[in-house]
């Protein structure tokens, strides 16, 4: 998939601007004019009126620019990529749902597994940055790609990396020696952007070959909100995913049995002689029976999260997008869904449909 670049735009120097205003004119005629001129001067008074502004709505849509530049609003209008921020637009909430759950989040959603029915949405589809979500999808290639358990000797450098973009890292090193799942684990505990670029190197040569297997695996589980742009979720205009598909994402990786284990897991020691790394999702050791899934946070997306728990033989997975309080976000959704009665029969079936 064809991914879209940064367009940039710019405010024109309005000093320098060759438009020319309009300007008012008085009429000082002789007291002894004749009624000819005067006819003539209200004729041209009145054509000045009438060609120089129509319906409100026309004179709002002139775009007072320098001749031969290009104006700021024509180019947002015709050369901007669909941006992962739009205004969100109210929810349709279904009157079937009982006791609907008031969060923070920009957009919600919750499905209950293993029969994927969705219990509710919040604007569901809206597409909004992810931020270290994007992980998930890192992770299911790593996965799908490779053997976790072969030996990766390290390009990237963690440190550097953490000095250049202020991030999030695992902190290896050229040269380091790795399994890949230990980036793997370094990936979703403790949320290495370093570890996330490592792997697409070693996955598919570059960065941007292994952005193609990220939307060809979204693409493959029928997700149509969602567009990747690099593995590991920092701000770019053109990545974006939505609240459903990103529950989906979730469930998906929780459907592979090792992957399942790593984002279950609190703390894990890599092969190396650096310390032991602990899972930044609060959440499983401050909710009965979570189990995941990835937390993410950049200043445009704020918080992100995509958590699931287990309770009385039901699994439940929500996301929330947008949110400050994402954990208080995630506890109500987790609880509420909880609450309900379940969907999915014994045999993984939807038992009823909402």
């Amino acid at each position: 998939m064809p991914r879209a670049k940064y367009s940039y735009t710019y405010a024109p120097n309005r000093k320098s601007s060759r438009r020319r205003r309009g300007r008012s004119f008085s009429v000082s005629a002789p007291v002894m004019i004749g009624v000819p001129v005067v006819l003539v001067v209200i004729v041209v008074l009145m054509s000045r009126v009438l060609g120089s502004g129509g319906a409100a709505g026309d004179s709002a849509a002139v775009v007072n620019c320098p001749d031969g530049e290009a104006c700021p609003a024509a180019l947002s209008a015709s050369q901007t990529p669909l941006p992962a921020t739009p205004t969100p637009e109210p929810a349709d909430v279904p009157a079937d749902v009982p006791d609907i759950p008031s969060v923070l989040g920009r957009a919600t959603a919750v499905i209950e597994q293993p029969c994927g029915v969705l219990l509710y949405e919040f604007n569901g589809t809206l597409t909004l940055p992810p931020a270290s979500l994007t992980k998930i999808v890192t992770a299911l290639v790593a996965a799908e790609w490779t053997d976790l358990s072969e030996i990766v000797t390290v390009e990237i450098d963690g440190p550097a990396l953490s000095l250049e973009t202020d991030s999030t890292v695992l902190g290896i090193e050229p040269g380091d020696e790795l399994t890949m799942k230990d980036l793997v684990y370094g990936l979703l505990l403790r949320s290495g952007n370093d570890a996330a670029l490592e792997i697409a190197r070693y996955v598919a040569g570059d960065e941007d070959g292994f952005v193609d297997l990220m939307n060809d695996k979204v693409a493959e589980l029928g997700l149509v909100d969602t567009q990747f742009t690099n593995p590991h979720g920092l701000d770019n205009p053109v990545l974006y995913s939505s609240a459903i598909d990103m529950a989906r994402l979730g469930a998906e990786l929780l459907r592979n049995a090792e992957l399942a284990e790593v984002v279950a897991t609190r703390q894990y020691q890599p092969a190396w002689d650096g310390p032991a790394i602990d899972n930044l999702n609060l959440l499983l050791s401050n909710y009965p029976g979570a189990i995941g899934v990835k937390t993410g946070f950049t200043d445009t997306a704020d918080q992100t999260i995509v958590a699931a728990a287990e309770r009385d033989g039901r699994t439940i997975v929500a996301s929330v997008f947008g949110t400050t309080e994402m954990y208080v976000d995630a506890r109500t959704l987790l609880d509420w869904a909880f609450a309900q009665e379940p969907v999915c029969d014994v045999a993984g079936s939807a038992a009823s449909a909402r």
